[in-house]
């Protein structure tokens, strides 16, 4: 057990996911948050900042346009076997008993944020932790039109890829000593990006309580 608990600490940490398995390794894991029901957990944001970090302070020595390519490539990919797997699964995934890796509540908490943004959710989702996973899936699970699917899902991942890594490359690049405090950057990045997500959920407490039960 204590091993599996050390495997799952490697996995959502940033740094050591880079320093272990380098560009590879990044990629697969923002392809699995992004196309994997198990994903969810996975870093997303704070994943990408520091990969951008990273290769400004010299690293991951790996060009920034490969790097942009890659992840951004994967993100899109990875929405693309999500929307698909909710397309085939349908009905079926509301009816899905909780299990270790999957929750309802997660599939309810993204289903408000959908219902609140529209489309959009697609495209802003990619910046919420759990939403990220649970939007595509729940997009083909609607039947959301697949043309416009993609559509958003360019936008979406190029938007979330480009702006995060590209934050991290430059600020890299003008406070080299950035590097002492990527845990911290980490840590703010995700309390940030989990703001949308509580948001929902309180407007929505809040309109279930305004709302008399019928």
């Amino acid at each position: 057990m204590q091993d599996l608990i050390d495997f799952i600490r490697q996995l959502i940490d940033p740094e050591r996911i880079i320093q272990v398995g380098g560009l590879s390794l990044v990629t697969a894991v923002v392809f699995a948050e992004t196309g994997l029901m198990v994903g969810f957990f996975l870093p997303g944001d704070s994943l990408l900042f520091t990969v951008g970090l990273f290769c400004a302070l010299g690293i991951l020595p790996v060009p920034v346009g490969w790097i942009l390519v890659a992840l951004t490539a994967a993100a899109i990919v990875g929405d693309q076997v999500g929307y698909w797997s909710g397309r085939f699964l349908g009905e079926k995934l509301f009816e899905k008993e909780d299990s270790r890796f999957f929750k309802r509540k997660y599939l309810d908490q993204t289903r408000a944020f959908y219902h609140r943004w529209g489309g959009s959710a697609i495209i802003l989702g990619r910046f919420v932790p759990i939403v990220r996973t649970f939007a595509p899936i729940l997009a083909g699970a609607v039947q959301f039109p697949p043309r416009r699917f993609i559509l958003y899902n360019i936008a979406g991942g190029l938007l979330w890829v480009l702006s995060l890594v590209l934050a991290g490359y430059g600020l890299g690049t003008i406070f080299p000593w950035l590097r002492k405090y990527v845990e911290v950057i980490a840590i703010g990045i995700i309390l940030l990006s989990v703001l949308p997500l509580l948001r929902t959920w309180w407007v929505e407490r809040r309109h279930r309580v305004k709302t008399p039960q019928t």
